[in-house]
């Protein structure tokens, strides 16, 4: 099993920055990506940002493209999304993913961290 403890939601003004950290205990030597997901109310969770294992392979949502980074620690147990620019739109629960080598859902997920964006 892994768990996933994400840290660093609030609330920020438009135009500002926040920065999510997500960390990973557990079997992680199983895990093969870890990334950020979110759920506004009303609305489908989404895909935000995905970082595989060794960082060759990022992937964003195209409403965060140049807004947000996905960064990853050496280990690869602790992931990071620093968002800038932030609109009221991003305002949604944010929950950190992690999915193990060969598998093609998310296997776990964390929490969850509210960030609400004011307009």
């Amino acid at each position: 099993q892994v768990q996933l403890v994400e840290s660093g939601g609030g609330l920020v003004q438009a135009g500002g920055s926040l920065r999510l950290s997500c960390a990973a205990s557990g079997r992680t030597f199983f895990i093969y990506t870890m990334g950020w997901f979110r759920q506004a109310p009303g609305k489908e969770r989404e895909s935000v940002a995905l970082i595989n294992r060794s960082g060759s392979t990022i992937t964003y949502a195209d409403s965060v493209k140049g807004r947000f980074t996905i960064s990853a620690d050496n280990a690869k147990t602790t992931v990071y999304l620093q968002m800038n620019s932030l609109k009221p739109e991003d305002t949604a629960v944010y929950y950190c993913a992690a999915r193990e080598r060969g598998s093609a859902e998310v296997d776990y997920w964390g929490q969850g961290t509210q960030v609400t964006v004011s307009s």
